[in-house]
């Protein structure tokens, strides 16, 4: 009897070992999954289907974090400390959920002190349901720290739901990245019965920070203001961090001949051509399809050439059998070269390399398909029914272009999220 309990603290620290290290994969799992995600969300590899399948895998991970929740929160708290950004997503999910008031603090605290660990916070509140997350939303949106009025807001926003004052007092807070964040609400929330909320934006279309301006002008957009075009466009250059989302949004706020114009001048200028293709796919113009298949000869452009044609079209380039070879020599993303300096990741990985000539063939035969002058998305001609088809159907850069321009159709209306959780998404 002596000897079978003597055996026993040794069988104990076994299992407590295999506990700590299936506890430990499950945390570096998801927190793996949720920087795949995080691309994952603005693939054309991705479609809403695609997207939950990825949800639910890392769902399985968090959930078995929350079935070890003792061990869980001791691994998460020495992966905060000793991990990158993305590990704060699983030990944010786990703090929030338990309500465990250490781990909610380390976690606020990673994301002080490292960019870009905020916005795994902000996702983890994003990612529970409103319930759960909504008293933790509430402590942050009336705290005296600007990061974590911050967070509040962003993740309110993600829920959906409107942080009352605590955003119109953010609007005109010292603290520019507030702010921003606040502007950037606005126009995804969309539904306040506020007069003065045209007037308030305006107020930041002069704001000294760029963050500002732009967040700005896109929720006044967002809103109807017809003014807040001019704004976005001079945010499409080559070195504003904000060039393709304002071509996103200034593009469809223009008619066809505007549109058209515009596209041309920035396919004048080789700084700007790359963003002259990308808006010939945001105009949807059938009628530039023949100057994209011209691009595709040029190997920096090509892609996004094939990827414009696909957003007009609908073509499926890899399925349609239109696909050609990487050019040889060409490089883009990072090299394994530890003193290369550069690490910007390839802007089209994983879209196919169309072959221009079997294009060019396929454009002949099909043209007729889809009349000049008229705007299309993914094969149909823009429609309220078209969009929502898009939003159930398309991969995930046509989903987010078809949320837009439901928002367009009927300003105020709150911007539908192609990147919340999938299981969450129901398409309208």
């Amino acid at each position: 009897m002596k000897k079978a309990m003597g055996a026993h603290p040794n069988r104990s620290a076994v299992a407590s070992a295999f506990v700590r290290e299936l506890v430990l994969e499950h945390c570096e799992e998801a927190a793996h999954l949720w920087l795949l995600r995080g691309r994952a969300a603005r693939s054309p590899l991705y479609d809403l289907a695609g997207l939950l399948e990825l949800d639910n895998r890392l769902e399985a991970h968090v959930d078995a974090l929350r079935l070890e929740a003792p061990a869980s929160g001791g691994l998460c708290r020495k992966t905060l400390e000793e991990g990158r950004a993305e590990e704060c997503f699983p030990a944010a999910v786990l703090a929030f959920e338990t309500a465990d008031q250490d781990l909610i603090s380390s976690t606020v605290e990673k994301a002080s002190a490292e960019p870009g660990a905020s916005g795994a916070v902000v996702g983890a509140l994003g990612w529970l349901p409103s319930e759960r997350s909504r008293p933790h939303i509430q402590r942050l949106l009336a705290s005296g720290h600007p990061l974590e009025r911050l967070i509040g807001i962003a993740a309110s926003t993600l829920q959906r739901r409107d942080p009352g004052h605590f955003l119109d007092d953010a609007l005109y807070d010292g603290d520019a990245r507030l702010r921003a964040c606040a502007l950037r609400a606005v126009g995804e929330l969309g539904g306040r019965a506020d007069r003065m909320l045209p007037a308030r934006l305006r107020d930041h279309f002069t704001d000294a920070d760029d963050r500002c301006r732009f967040w700005a002008a896109r929720s006044a957009a967002l809103l109807g203001d017809a003014d807040a075009a001019g704004i976005l466009k001079a945010f499409v250059k080559p070195d504003s961090p904000f060039q393709e989302e304002a071509l996103q949004m200034a593009m469809r706020l223009m008619d066809a001949p505007a549109a058209r114009a515009w596209q041309a001048e920035l396919a004048a200028a080789p700084a700007t051509r790359r963003l002259a293709v990308i808006g010939a796919g945001i105009a949807g113009d059938p009628a530039l399809v023949p100057w994209l298949i011209g691009r595709m000869g040029d190997p920096s452009l090509a892609r996004a050439a094939g990827e414009a044609v696909s957003a007009i079209t609908g073509v499926d380039i890899a399925r349609e059998g239109l696909e050609g070879k990487k050019p040889e020599g060409f490089k883009t993303g990072p090299s394994d070269d530890p003193m290369d300096g550069d690490v910007a990741l390839d802007p089209d990985d994983g879209l196919p390399w169309p072959d221009a000539d079997k294009m060019a063939v396929w454009w002949e035969k099909r043209q007729g398909q889809f009349p000049p002058g008229l705007r299309h998305l993914a094969g149909r001609p823009l429609s309220a029914g078209c969009l929502t088809h898009v939003l159930r159907a398309g991969r995930q850069p046509q989903r987010a272009a078809a949320a837009l321009e439901l928002a367009i159709l009927k300003p105020g209306r709150p911007l539908f999220d192609v990147c919340a959780p999938a299981f969450r998404q129901v398409c309208p």
